[in-house]
Formats: structure tokens, C-alpha cells, sequence
């Protein structure tokens, strides 16, 4: 990620850093990453105030990635060529899964805060292409984003526990092709056809819960608009 001669120095070190985060923990030194990156320690701290500053700007980066990639998978034109494009060259996200890991399992405030910043990403997202036709409205705005987004990462954290001896950049991207050749048919297949065939359960549910228990928009979702067929 860092040696691309057209990035400024501040991204070339903040992708090195993405690197060794990835690689060594969030313990990750000023030094390695200096080293990584090519330059002086002393400049890492000129562009990034401290290792705090350093870290916060990887997250943004790498958050900012994550909705970027989600939002071009869901848009009506160009999704499916985007998806495939994505799965054929899945082992360039492996600094940014490597890091996201890394974070989770570092544990606390910080990473509720990541995650609160993920499922407000993928709100934004998921409505945009409810707006669109492409996934459908919803009862539970807030909450489906975020019960979606802790089964995605929750998954990919468990998975990868599972799997992996430790992290290494070298056995990460083959690993995480093996994980998304095998999960994603399965994924897309039950976001695409429904697993319960009725609504009896989620029925039930509804007519057992009380109002204060149902989110404030808690109507019947709106008929999700349909693309015109050519």
C-alpha cells in the first residue's frame, strides 16, 4: 500500500502504517512504521501529531474505504460489475480486513466507537440503495445497520480466529480469498431470497412487542421502488 510514488508522504506513511498495524498489533512502534514507510520517525510525528493522531487517521482511512466500496456494490448500474471486480482482486483489501482485525481485538471504547462509525456508514449506504431499488426498505433503520454490520464483522473476526496462527501479511490474502469464495454465494443467496418463505415469525414478533420496544418509524416498510426493465 505504501510504495505508490503518487501518494503524498503523509498517505505513503499512513498506508505503512496500515501495514504494521496489521501485521505487529496496535502496539505497532513510530520506528517500524517509520521504516516502512522510508522515512524519519521524526517526520511520522510532523504529519501525525502522535501515535493517537496516526492511528485515528488509518481508521478514518480505512472506514472511508470500507463505505466506499459498499456504496459502489449497491448502486443500480454498475454493482455487479463492481462485486465481481472486487472478488477477482480481493487480496488488495487484506492490509485494510488485517487492520480492521487488529483494531477489534485491541478491545475497548475506541472500538465501539469504530464500530458505532461502521453501522453509521452502513445506514448512509443502505438507504441510498433502498432509494434505489436495489435492497429493500425497513422497519428498523438503525437497527438492522447495525445488526448487519456486527454479522459481517463478527463473522470475519471468528472465521479468521478460527483459521489463522496469529496474523502474517504473507498468509492473509490467500486466507481471506479462501473465506469470501466460500461465504459469499451463501451471503447473497439469503440477502436475495427470503430464508422464512412466510411472515408468520416476524408477525408474531411484531404483535408481541410493545410500542416503546419497536423503533419510532416502526411502520410496515414502503414498497421498495422497482428498476424499470428494458
Amino acid at each position: 500500500m505504501g510504495s505508490d510514488p503518487d501518494l503524498s508522504t503523509s498517505a505513503r506513511i499512513r498506508n505503512a502504517a496500515i501495514l504494521r498495524y496489521a501485521s505487529d498489533g496496535m502496539n505497532a512502534s513510530i520506528r517500524s512504521i517509520a521504516a516502512e514507510a522510508g522515512v524519519s520517525p521524526g517526520l511520522v510525528i510532523h504529519h501525525f501529531g502522535s501515535t493517537q493522531g496516526l492511528q485515528e487517521a488509518c481508521t478514518d482511512h480505512v472506514l472511508a474505504m470500507i463505505k466506499e466500496a459498499k456504496t459502489s456494490v449497491l448502486q443500480p448500474t454498475d454493482g455487479p460489475a463492481v462485486l465481481l471486480g472486487a472478488l477477482a482482486s480481493i487480496e488488495g483489501y487484506a492490509p485494510l480486513v488485517g487492520y480492521t482485525l487488529r483494531y477489534l481485538q485491541s478491545g475497548g471504547e475506541r472500538v465501539a466507537t469504530f464500530v458505532d462509525q461502521f453501522v453509521s456508514d452502513a445506514k448512509d449506504y443502505m438507504e441510498d440503495a433502498a432509494s434505489h431499488g436495489i435492497v429493500s426498505s425497513t422497519r428498523f433503520p438503525s437497527t438492522r445497520a447495525r445488526v448487519l454490520a456486527e454479522q459481517a464483522l463478527g463473522a470475519l473476526l471468528l472465521n479468521f480466529s478460527m483459521t489463522q496462527q496469529g496474523f502474517d501479511l504473507e498468509t492473509l490474502p490467500a486466507w481471506l480469498r479462501s473465506y469470501y469464495e466460500r461465504a459469499t454465494g451463501p451471503m447473497l443467496e439469503v440477502y436475495t431470497e427470503p430464508l422464512l418463505l412466510d411472515s408468520t415469525l416476524l408477525d408474531s414478533y411484531l404483535a408481541n412487542r410493545s410500542n416503546d420496544s419497536i423503533e419510532q418509524h416502526s411502520e410496515p416498510p414502503k414498497d421498495t421502488p422497482t428498476k424499470e426493465i428494458p
